[in-house]
């Protein structure tokens, strides 16, 4: 019998367990978001590491530009986002301009976004300047 009470007591510390609220609050969870908003320093280098994985083909790209990082919002606060065009040869010819937006996370790339809708909604106002480094990838 008193293992039955026992164990009556352990299922009812457990239940009590799950009913507790235990977390960060909404301000906390803010603090933390708006606490990863670094300056990605070497967003030009994460944009062509990733860049060289996410073509098919990496070299010989033309026309290839880039925005500086800008504070835009993102989810349930602001990020990083920088914005780059490019042509790059698919089965051997050139695809014509594909546009792009890449989101930071503490001054690293996150997400590369490469749908039209989400890259209009980043980059409508970008100021994009010659970004040579992307056109001299190699594989």
């Amino acid at each position: 019998m008193t293992g039955m009470r026992w164990l009556m007591l352990l299922a009812a510390l457990a239940v009590g367990g799950c009913a507790t609220d235990v977390g960060p609050s909404p301000a906390e969870l803010k603090a933390q978001w708006d606490a990863q908003n670094v300056y990605p320093q070497n967003y030009k280098n994460d944009l062509m590491a990733f860049m060289r994985t996410y073509l098919n083909d990496p070299t010989r790209v033309r026309n290839a530009s880039v925005s500086q990082p800008v504070l835009k919002q993102a989810g349930p606060g602001q990020r990083y986002v920088a914005c780059v065009r490019y042509n790059a040869r698919v089965d051997g010819k050139y695809a014509g301009i594909k546009e792009g937006a890449a989101t930071y996370v503490s001054g690293k790339l996150d997400r590369y976004l490469s749908t039209p809708q989400e890259v209009k909604e980043f980059c409508k106002d970008a100021a994009y300047a010659p970004f040579p480094e992307m056109e001299a990838l190699t594989r």
